[in-house]
């Protein structure tokens, strides 16, 4: 069953395991999300410039994608970003991870992915939250993804003039 097809993230000494959410879950979360994500998604935009015509947004490298993803969810609120982190992350016990003992070893028993265990592994960490909740999107939007960025092409100019035109005036990046 699919859903119970989880994909293994290593981010901060830890082993997560991303499942993909229930589809009516997915669903409404995807109203919140592209909202956010539009903006974002001018900013990894211009990532993709070199793939060809076609090719998935979301088949970016995850750790250069979420800087940007973080970069465009800057003009977010801190409350709309904290409700999406947990909503991706949480909310929906799609995430578990294999806690460290004291030993420094791995537990033998994943465990779900709790807020208070997400601010304990995460504290200090922030920008890889935003990378789990990359391969979140990843694994339950990417179909979409790869649609829209076959929109553009695989072309770079038209990719740098969609971010260029979602940073606004005044920019100073090329």
């Amino acid at each position: 069953m699919k859903q119970f097809e989880a994909k293994q993230v290593e981010l901060c000494g830890h082993v997560f395991h991303v499942r993909p959410l229930p589809a009516f879950k997915a669903a409404n979360i995807s109203g919140e999300l592209f909202g956010a994500l539009l903006p974002a998604l001018a900013s990894v935009a211009p990532l993709a410039g070199g793939k060809g015509a076609g090719e998935s947004l979301m088949d970016l490298d995850g750790e250069a994608a979420a800087g940007a993803f973080a970069k465009g969810m800057a003009g977010l609120s801190g409350d709309r970003v904290e409700r999406l982190l947990k909503a991706l992350l949480t909310a929906h016990r799609n995430v578990s991870f294999e806690p460290i003992g004291q030993t420094g070893k791995k537990a033998a028993k994943p465990q779900m992915l709790t807020e208070d265990a997400a601010d304990e592994i995460f504290c200090g960490e922030a920008h890889a939250m935003f990378m789990l909740a990359f391969e979140v999107v990843r694994g339950n939007y990417g179909g979409f993804f790869g649609k829209l960025g076959g929109l553009f092409g695989g072309r770079a100019a038209a990719l740098k003039e969609l971010a260029a035109t979602m940073e606004g005036p005044g920019s100073t990046e090329s």
